[in-house]
């Protein structure tokens, strides 16, 4: 046999072992595929909530980690679901479930290993240890930079209440709401910063968050205990940071909870810069979301919340983006302290300023 029948001979070979390799990898993957089926007939894959069930407990009862698949959960049920996070008794919801790993039987058969195509994420550890994972959900703020600012902080509580006995700060719940934001912009592709940081919270599910001073400015500055010198900072920050991203689209948030007297109500308002047409959008947008909102989940109460100019806040007349200052409700006051103190409620607001976000970006 000559030297190039010989060669020719060996490349068929190699060909008809890369062919049938092919074919058993694709018969492997639709016999996957078939299990997954059957799986997902046979399994339960999806759960009634019961009285008084919470996404929480819910999951619980389910034997998983709700830390885990919450998030998933929620993206998965948004339709299913009241005020973007909360349950209705007798109402079905979908079960989040890990698919067949395909990569482990093809490695066992061709010893190599394949790319699956899994769930996006990333992990954010200012969020804390339960909440560090962010589900990808689109990209549909890629591209822009938001800049998130919590009220007060450091040696500074702001506003102060007392609910079931406890004495509850201002600093705790708008940092709260402040992350469980930044959650839901990073999950649709923003760059965030968020400007007041405390490494040892992460985003808590309780109604009483511990009261302590240990916040920071970013990336770790010290917080003054003087007021002016406190939000020159904070402007400083927001406006070099603003001034690194020239030309980007950038945002700011601020997040605060008022103190009024105790027999006064109040809805979730906005403040703009009166001469920012953006920022007048901005706080618009959110304000529109709310209002819709309101309609949909509370259509027997009027929302009552307001957008207005205020240049006269110290934040709204320096920091350069174009920007909205929100209060989010008073907290000395019985009915406003069930918005801010329930963790469903603090993570519904987050989600509703980020569905107002969105609304304004696409719409700019």
């Amino acid at each position: 046999m000559s030297k190039f029948k010989r060669v020719s001979n060996l490349m068929k070979g190699q060909w008809h072992n890369l062919c049938s390799t092919f074919t058993m990898i694709k018969y492997v993957i639709i016999l996957l595929g078939a299990m997954q089926m059957v799986v997902a007939q046979d399994s339960l894959n999806t759960v009634t909530a019961e009285p008084g069930d919470g996404i929480l407990s819910l999951l619980r009862k389910q034997g998983v980690d709700p830390y885990d698949i919450m998030d998933e959960f929620i993206y998965i049920n948004s339709d299913r679901l009241t005020d973007s996070v909360h349950l209705v008794a007798g109402r079905t919801y979908i079960m989040p479930r890990m698919g067949v790993d395909t990569v482990a039987i093809v490695d066992s058969i061709q010893k190599q290993s394949t790319d699956i195509k899994k769930l996006e994420s990333s992990e954010f550890s200012l969020f804390g240890e339960k909440h560090k994972t962010i589900i990808a959900k689109s990209e549909r703020l890629k591209g822009t930079i938001y800049y998130l600012v919590s009220g007060h902080g450091g040696p500074d509580p702001g506003a102060m209440g007392t609910y079931a006995g406890k004495t509850i700060a201002e600093d705790e719940y708008a940092y709260d709401i402040t992350l469980r934001l930044a959650k839901e912009l990073m999950a649709h592709g923003a760059t965030v910063y968020i400007i007041i940081q405390d490494e040892d919270d992460g985003i808590r599910d309780k109604y009483i968050l511990e009261i302590d001073h240990d916040e920071v400015a970013y990336p770790d500055k010290v917080i003054p205990l003087n007021q002016v010198a406190r939000l020159k900072q904070r402007v400083q920050i927001v406006n070099d940071l603003y001034k690194d991203h020239k030309g980007k689209y950038q945002r700011l948030i601020v997040t605060h909870v008022d103190s009024r007297s105790k027999g006064q109500n109040i809805d979730v308002f906005f403040y703009h810069h009166e001469k920012s047409k953006n920022g007048k959008k901005l706080a618009e947008s959110i304000h529109k979301t709310f209002e819709a909102k309101y309609k949909k989940f509370q259509p027997n109460r009027t929302y009552a919340g307001t957008f207005e100019d205020r240049t006269s806040l110290y934040l709204v007349k320096k920091t350069h983006p174009a920007m909205t200052f929100i209060e989010i409700g008073n907290i000395r006051n019985a009915k406003d302290q069930k918005r801010i103190v329930d963790p469903d409620n603090r993570q519904a607001l987050a989600k509703w300023i980020s569905e107002g976000i969105l609304l304004d970006y696409e719409e700019k």
